[in-house]
């Protein structure tokens, strides 16, 4: 990154960042649903990338409000 980007610029990547990686997380924990039944290793593979995004999802709402989540479990995983 060579673009030096006020505060507000940096915010907004984040957010962008945080949506991007929480439709990612839909959309794979989504296809494993659709291939539990008839493809159990891509179900799990699909599972593992959907937990992949939400972790990063999670890690970027950290950033963009602290201290918010912490001791709250959704119970996801």
């Amino acid at each position: 990154m060579t673009d030096v980007v006020d505060s507000d610029e940096l915010l907004r990547r984040l957010q962008r960042a945080r949506s991007w990686a929480g439709r990612e997380e839909q959309t794979w924990k989504a296809r494993s649903e659709e291939l539990r039944a008839g493809d159990p290793d891509s179900a799990r593979d699909a599972e593992l990338r959907g937990h992949t995004y939400e972790a990063v999802r999670r890690a970027l709402d950290e950033i963009v409000t602290p201290g918010v989540h912490e001791g709250v479990h959704d119970g996801a995983g």
